[in-house]
């Protein structure tokens, strides 16, 4: 037997609010709301369901894991994401990748790169 993945879950302070931004970025909708958390469809481009789940603590400290994207303009992606409410945090590359770290507006971190796809 074998896992597969079958959602991302962000930890948030408000479900609904931080919904308005991933569904804007990822051109998807709300698929459900159950008020602690709220689960997104997955992108019609592709991808897994995007869940948003209140949590009492504030973020602290680099995330874990986070979520890499890939497109083929990374400049024009980046900068759709910063005009829905994103923050620019960096800009990486090696050989071969380069990449963009961003926040959404709750300061989950989360990347952007033209070579991951």
């Amino acid at each position: 037997m074998a896992i597969h993945m079958g959602m991302i879950t962000i930890d948030c302070a408000d479900p609904q609010g931080l919904a308005e931004f991933w569904t804007a970025a990822l051109g998807t909708t709300v698929a459900q709301d159950y008020g602690e958390f709220v689960m997104l469809a997955p992108p019609p481009a592709g991808g897994l369901a995007v869940g948003l789940q209140r949590v009492p603590e504030a973020r602290a400290g680099k995330n874990r894991v986070h979520v890499d994207f890939g497109g083929d303009d990374r400049d024009a992606e980046v900068k759709r994401l910063v005009e829905l409410g994103a923050k620019e945090v960096a800009e990486h590359e090696v050989p071969g990748l380069a990449w963009t770290v961003l926040v959404d507006p709750e300061g989950n971190e989360f990347c952007v790169s033209a070579g991951v796809h």
